[in-house]
C-alpha cells in the first residue's frame, strides 16, 4: 500500500533517531573508555611519583626505618584514628612502654674504652732546674703527687719476620766408617701449606682482612709491597685459603653443621654472589650465598655460609636433612622455604614492617587515616611489646605467657584488617598488603614458643658480613673459592658471635690443625664456646 509523505518522513527520522542512539552508546562507551584509560593513567602516575619519592628518600634521606611521631608512645597513635579502621585493637595493657624513658648513656672513659690495652706511664719532665725553684724564697721545691694531663694511644706498626726452622742431623759416631753409617735428622711439624712459606698467623692475617674487612687479595698485595717491601701475590693468598679451608676447616664446619640441625630453633637468609668459573653457566650468571644459624635458644651461637649456584629451595632442604619435625626456623616470603615440610616457619615483621613503611606516601607519615601508616603502627605495637620484654629481662616461659596475652589479639586484629584492604595494582601499598596476605600462615607461629623472634634481623646481620664485603672484592673466581670463602666466613663469624677475636681464633685452628679423622670429642674442644679456647682467643692485653 503506497504510503503518505507524513508515514516515510516519520520513518526517517525514526531511522536517524536510532542511529543517533547507536552514536550517542558508541561514543558514551568511548568516553567511558577514555575515563578508565584516564584514570589508569593517573593512577600509573600517581605510582610512578610514589616510586620517584621512595628512590629520593632512599638516596638521599635517612636509612632509619623509625617514624618520627610527636607522640611518647604508639598508643597514642592507636588512639588519634576511628574506631572502625582499627578492629579491636587498642585495650588497657599491662606494658606502659610510654613508661620507659631512654636516658643518654654515659661518655664511656679511657679506662672503659681501651682496658684491654697494654698500658704504661710515662713521667713528664719539662721543668728547668731553674723552674723547680720556689720564686719566694728560692729554696728547691721538692715532687708531692703527679696526676694525668693527657692520654695518647701510640700506634706500633706490625712487621713480617722471615724464620728458617733448622733441622740437626745426628751420625752415629761408632758406625760412621762402617759399611751402614747411622743418621737420623730432625723432621719437625709439616708446613701449613705444602711447599709455601706461608704461617698460621700470616694466612689467619690475610684471611681476617678479606673476610672481616673486607680487603681485596689485590689491595692487600699492594699493601704488603708498600708496608713490608715484600711480593705476595693474590694468587698465592687464594690458594693458602682454598688449601686451609679444604684441609683444616671442613672438618670444623662439618661439625658446626652437625649441632645446628639438631638445634630446634633455627632461622635462614640468602643473598646474590658472582662466579665467574663455574660448570656449564656464564660468567655472568648469579650464583647464592646460603645463611643457616642458630636461632634465639640461648645456646652457643652458630653461623654456616654456604655457596650453592642456584636460589633454589633444595639447598635449605639438604641443609636441614636430619633436622627433627616441628623445628621453628626465621625466614622472610620467600617460596623457597616452603620445601622444609615439616618445619614450623615464623615470619619476618620487620619485613612485613619495611613493606607498609615504604608505601607511606610522601608527607603522609603522620596521617594515621593511610592504611600504609595504619600497617606500620601495628608491626610497631608488636615491636614495641618486645622491647619492653627484652628492657624487663623476662624469661623465654614469661615471654610467651605475655606473647598470649598482650600479642595474640593485636595479630588477629592485624589479619582482619589485612584482608579488608584494597590498594590499586602496582602501588607500594598493593605490594606491602601482597606481602603480608602471602605471610598470613606464618604470622602467628612466633606466638607458640617464647624462643621464637618476631623477625629474621639475626639472619640479616649474619649476612651482612657477605653483602659488605663483596661490594669490594665483587665476585668468587672458582666454585672452589667460594666454598672455601664461605667456610672462613662460618669460622670467623661464629667465633664473632661467640665473643673472640676471630683473627686469634683462625690461627688457632690453624695451629691446631683439626682433620676429618677427628671424632666430635676432638672438634669440641676446639669449637669458639670451649673455655680454653675462650681463655687463648679473647681480646686481651
Amino acid at each position: 500500500m503506497p504510503r503518505s509523505a507524513r508515514d516515510i518522513q516519520l520513518i526517517e527520522l525514526k531511522d536517524t533517531i536510532s542511529k543517533l542512539n547507536e552514536l550517542i552508546m558508541t561514543q558514551t562507551k568511548s568516553m567511558d573508555s577514555l575515563q578508565k584509560t584516564i584514570e589508569d593513567l593517573r593512577q600509573e602516575l600517581s605510582n610512578k611519583q610514589a616510586e620517584v619519592d621512595y628512590l629520593k628518600a632512599k638516596l638521599f634521606g635517612s636509612s632509619s626505618e623509625k617514624l618520627k611521631s610527636p607522640f611518647p608512645g604508639q598508643m597514642n597513635l592507636f588512639e588519634e584514628m576511628p574506631d572502625d579502621r582499627i578492629p579491636e585493637m587498642i585495650e588497657p595493657e599491662i606494658i606502659d612502654v610510654s613508661a620507659h624513658k631512654r636516658e643518654r648513656k654515659p661518655k664511656a672513659t679511657y679506662d672503659e674504652m681501651f682496658d684491654n690495652l697494654p698500658h704504661r706511664q710515662v713521667l713528664l719532665n719539662t721543668l728547668t732546674d731553674e723552674e723547680k725553684n720556689c720564686p719566694v724564697c728560692g729554696t728547691q721545691m721538692v715532687p708531692i703527687g703527679t696526676e694525668t694531663v693527657r692520654t695518647e694511644l701510640v700506634f706500633h706498626p706490625a712487621y713480617l719476620e722471615r724464620v728458617d726452622y733448622m733441622a740437626t742431623t745426628y751420625e752415629c759416631p761408632v758406625c760412621k766408617d762402617s759399611l751402614e753409617p747411622q743418621f737420623v735428622k730432625e723432621e719437625g711439624a709439616s708446613p701449613l701449606v705444602p711447599h709455601s712459606y706461608v704461617s698460621s698467623g700470616l694466612a689467619a692475617h690475610v684471611m681476617y682482612g678479606k673476610f672481616i674487612n673486607a680487603l681485596p687479595y689485590y689491595r692487600q698485595e699492594k699493601d704488603f709491597k708498600n708496608q713490608f717491601g715484600v711480593t705476595i701475590g693474590r694468587g698465592t693468598m687464594a690458594h693458602w685459603t682454598i688449601y686451609c679451608a679444604g684441609n683444616y676447616f671442613l672438618p670444623m664446619v662439618g661439625y658446626f653443621h652437625r649441632l645446628l640441625t639438631g638445634r630446634k630453633f633455627v632461622a635462614a637468609d640468602e643473598t646474590p654472589i658472582q662466579v665467574l668459573k663455574e660448570a656449564d653457566r656464564r660468567p655472568q650468571s648469579k650464583s647464592y650465598v646460603w645463611l643457616f644459624r642458630s636461632g634465639d635458644d640461648g645456646l652457643n651461637p652458630i653461623i654456616i655460609y654456604q655457596y650453592h649456584p642456584t636460589r633454589n629451595g633444595d639447598a635449605a632442604a639438604k641443609f636441614f636433612q636430619g633436622s627433627a619435625a616441628g623445628t621453628y626456623i626465621n625466614v622472610d616470603g620467600y617460596a623457597g622455604y616452603n620445601k622444609l615440610k615439616d618445619f614450623k616457619r615464623c615470619c619476618c615483621y620487620a619485613h612485613i614492617r619495611r613493606y607498609f613503611l615504604e608505601a607511606i606516601p610522601k608527607g603522609k607519615e603522620k596521617d594515621y587515616t593511610d592504611p600504609a601508616v595504619q600497617g606500620l603502627l601495628y608491626c610497631n605495637k608488636l615491636f614495641e611489646y618486645e622491647r619492653g620484654y627484652r628492657e624487663k629481662g623476662l624469661s623465654y616461659k614469661q615471654i610467651y605467657n605475655r606473647r598470649l596475652k598482650d600479642q595474640k589479639p593485636v595479630v588477629e586484629a592485624f589479619l582482619s584488617w589485612i584482608n579488608k584492604q584494597e590498594a590499586p595494582n602496582g602501588s607500594r601499598l598493593s605490594r606491602a598488603l601482597t606481602y603480608a596476605k602471602n605471610q598470613q600462615d606464618y604470622m602467628m607461629t612466633y606466638l607458640e614458643d617464647g624462643h621464637c623472634s618476631i623477625s629474621n634481623n639475626l639472619s640479616e646481620n649474619s649476612i651482612r658480613p657477605v653483602t659488605v664485603g663483596r661490594r669490594n672484592w665483587l665476585f668468587c673466581d672458582t666454585t672452589d673459592g667460594a666454598d672455601a670463602s664461605m667456610m672462613v666466613y662460618s669460622l670467623l663469624e661464629t667465633a664473632r658471635a661467640n665473643g673472640l677475636n676471630p683473627q686469634k681464633y683462625l690461627e688457632y685452628l690453624l695451629e691446631a690443625r683439626p682433620n676429618k679423622n677427628m671424632s666430635d670429642e676432638e672438634l669440641e674442644n676446639m669449637t669458639p664456646w670451649n673455655p680454653k679456647v675462650q681463655e687463648c682467643c679473647v681480646n686481651k692485653s
